[in-house]
């Protein structure tokens, strides 16, 4: 433990995670309910929980965006051959005009790249900027769905528009959580 930890556990600016408190009352031969009163035991623990449903929701909010990268690889785009029409997906997809086509890469891969910054920035623990990504990602998830729309492709907007509800049903929880 660092002694800018204990510090602020002593000025009150931060407290001991259950693991420290478990191995303070090891070492120092005393229950955890003699480190701190019941009360105060329980804030800690339930600021503890509060933060770990917030990080694990940050996480599945960028693996949701990594998700996207089905948008890509999956047969979502239709293709006509012959008076039939096949499935492809997006790399062998020629049926669109080529300013589409680069709206959807742009999109799918802005997305890719803000599950990969939401990620990095949950693992390492900053919050700073984690708004900033989740309102770029969510915006954009919105614009995908809608271009998608546009162009009518039925089967890639059916993927998005479920990506896009499970992304808020993850921002709903978390903010049930902060509140």
């Amino acid at each position: 433990m660092s002694r800018t930890a204990i510090s602020k556990w002593e000025s009150g600016r931060g407290y001991p995670s259950i693991d420290s408190l478990k191995e303070i009352s090891t070492y120092f031969s005393v229950t955890i309910d003699d480190l701190l009163s019941g009360e105060r035991l329980i804030s800690i623990a339930e600021k503890e929980n509060k933060s770990n449903i917030q990080s694990m929701c940050d996480l599945l909010f960028g693996i949701v965006d990594l998700l996207s990268f089905t948008l890509i690889v999956l047969p979502l785009y239709p293709n006509p051959i012959d008076g039939y029409i096949f499935s492809v997906n997006l790399f062998t997809y020629t049926e669109t005009t080529f300013f589409n086509l680069m709206v959807y890469w742009i999109m799918f891969i802005a997305l890719i790249v803000a599950g990969v910054i939401k990620i990095l920035l949950t693992q390492l623990k900053i919050e700073k900027g984690q708004k900033v990504v989740t309102s770029c990602s969510m915006v954009l998830s919105i614009l995908a769905v809608l271009f998608l729309a546009m162009t009518r492709e039925a089967y890639a907007i059916t993927v998005a528009f479920l990506l896009l509800i499970i992304k808020g049903i993850l921002l709903l929880k978390h903010i049930k959580v902060d509140s």
